[in-house]
């Protein structure tokens, strides 16, 4: 039976699980996507996967020799239920790929985790600690807080991995 399932890698080993397989004649499916990275102040935007640890990986049990995926380099285990391997709908591999751009990484939605007035707090930069209330997402990418500066509230634009939950 043909189909697709579910491959759980070794820590930050997806890339090489897949090259891997695939020397070993099996198709796969590393879906992956643009994360915004912050480190020593500055801001990377890299390709990451879309489910750190997993990939999909194609197999026709009945005709390839699928129990070499255990043995892989990169591979932990294939995802099973009980002694039978995770079969995953052609459907949902479908939708994955739909939501993919013209480099090939999945288009995801950021939707603000805060509803307009919910109390956040800044975590990073010049406003670190201060409280505000959520006014809003003008971008994917920044957050708008009303802090109280100076007597009075200020609007500030932030990072959206600047700022939580108070």
């Amino acid at each position: 039976m043909t189909g697709w399932y579910v491959v759980q890698t070794q820590p930050n080993a997806e890339s090489k699980a897949v090259a891997h397989l695939e020397r070993q004649g099996f198709a796969t499916y590393l879906p992956r996507y643009l994360k915004r990275r912050r480190h020593a102040r500055r801001v990377d935007i890299v390709a990451a996967p879309l489910f750190p640890r997993y990939l999909f990986v194609k197999v026709d049990l009945a005709v390839q020799r699928w129990r070499s995926i255990y043995s892989t380099v990169g591979v932990s285990q294939l995802v099973c239920t009980g002694d039978v391997a995770a079969l995953v709908s052609d459907h949902v591999i479908a939708m994955l790929k739909e939501r993919e751009d013209a480099a090939g990484f999945i288009q995801v939605d950021y939707r603000p985790l805060f509803h307009m007035g919910d109390k956040i707090r800044v975590r990073d930069g010049i406003f670190s600690d201060c409280l505000g209330l959520y006014d809003g997402m003008p971008d994917c990418d920044r957050v708008a807080v009303l802090l109280d500066l100076l007597g009075r509230k200020v609007r500030v634009l932030l990072g959206a991995e600047a700022v939580a939950a108070a």
